[in-house]
């Protein structure tokens, strides 16, 4: 009997681990493994999801013309150049799928985000994975790993896990460095916590070989509903426009993405909370011991000692009913990241690392 196989690099593929969301025998936990907003969506993102629920039995729009054209007022974009998916994910898949196969080569950074080696994989291409410099991304390590069979060029900036980021000239060398026909691809899922960073707009307007990826998971609170969308020239966005499925978001998702982008207000008070919070945390853990790299995000990637005190650390604060995230999946065996919380939160979590290194002394 013949054997039923998937195609080459499905089985290669680790499944993803999201982060912890309970500890068992804890009844109520701080959760500050996924980097949620703990603040929540804009009220009125909330008000457009509940009002959806009257046309469940609409298909939803097809084109997402009334979201693309709220992301584009916002952000100063051509609206006939955004595409939505589910999540930024479903971006970067359709990326894969659209521009990379079997013999091609796609490049990722040693602690990038899993998703490009997962999505790398199931399109049959092969993850190319070039070291950082520091735990950040080095522009040289990626075009010294640039072949004739580059096709795709994964940033995330900033980037999860690390929280680092790169500036705009050293984006611009890496873009003008790519091998013809690779595409660089600019994941900008933090981008909205980075004051006057445009995620690559500038980039894309002045090149062809340009895309970035954007959520509604982060800042804007709406991970459970699963939006995403790009951003990049016309003839790329019309190719991934083909492998879209035409109903692959939500009547109510939309509506809520499309209210939850246009407050503004809602959305400046989340990065500035973040951005104080962030700072505390940071300088409170190390004060600890426990230092860590400016993060651009709305995380810090917290370094102790070695792998041991890392992962009792984290037992130790999920004994508390704390989660945060151990990052040795992606080569940081020795650092927990750990989302930035509500004040409250924030107090927690630095109570609980004093306490395990008291213990521990």
């Amino acid at each position: 009997m013949t054997r039923i196989k998937p195609q080459p690099g499905i089985m290669n593929i680790a499944l993803y681990q999201g982060g912890a969301s309970h500890v068992d025998g804890v009844e109520k936990v701080l959760k500050l493994s996924s980097n949620e907003n703990p603040l929540g969506p804009s009220p009125a993102a909330v008000a457009a999801y509940r009002d959806a629920a009257g046309a469940l039995h609409r298909y939803p729009s097809s084109d997402h013309a009334r979201l693309r054209g709220a992301i584009a007022e916002v952000y100063g974009l051509d609206a006939d150049r955004v595409i939505c998916g589910a999540g930024s994910d479903e971006i970067i898949a359709f990326l894969c799928q659209a521009y990379a196969g079997p013999g091609d080569e796609v490049i990722h950074t040693e602690h990038g985000f899993a998703m490009y080696r997962i999505s790398t994989l199931a399109a049959g291409a092969t993850p190319v994975e070039v070291p950082e410099r520091d735990r950040a991304t080095d522009v040289d390590a990626i075009l010294a790993g640039c072949t004739d069979r580059t096709k795709l060029v994964f940033v995330a900036n900033p980037n999860n896990p690390t929280g680092t980021m790169i500036g705009g000239n050293e984006l611009a060398r890496l873009a003008d460095g790519l091998p013809e026909g690779a595409i660089l691809v600019l994941d900008g899922a933090y981008a909205e916590y980075v004051p006057g960073y445009d995620a690559g707009h500038a980039l894309i307007e002045a090149r062809e070989n340009v895309v970035m990826t954007r959520t509604f998971s982060k800042i804007y609170g709406l991970g459970a509903l699963r939006v995403g969308w790009g951003y990049g020239p016309r003839e790329i966005i019309d190719v991934l426009n083909r492998v879209r499925g035409p109903f692959n978001l939500s009547t109510g998702a939309l509506a809520a993405a499309e209210a939850a982008v246009r407050d503004t207000g809602y959305t400046a008070k989340c990065g500035a909370e973040n951005a104080k919070w962030r700072a505390w945390l940071a300088s409170e853990l190390a004060q600890l011991g426990v230092p860590s790299d400016t993060s651009s995000a709305n995380f810090v990637l917290a370094r102790f000692g070695s792998q041991a005190e890392a992962e009792a650390c984290d037992e130790f604060l999920k004994a508390r009913g704390i989660i945060v995230r151990r990052v040795a999946g992606y080569k940081l065996p020795t650092a927990l990241r750990m989302t930035v919380g509500d004040p409250d939160g924030c107090r927690a979590l630095v109570s609980g690392v004093a306490a395990f290194k008291a213990q521990a002394a």
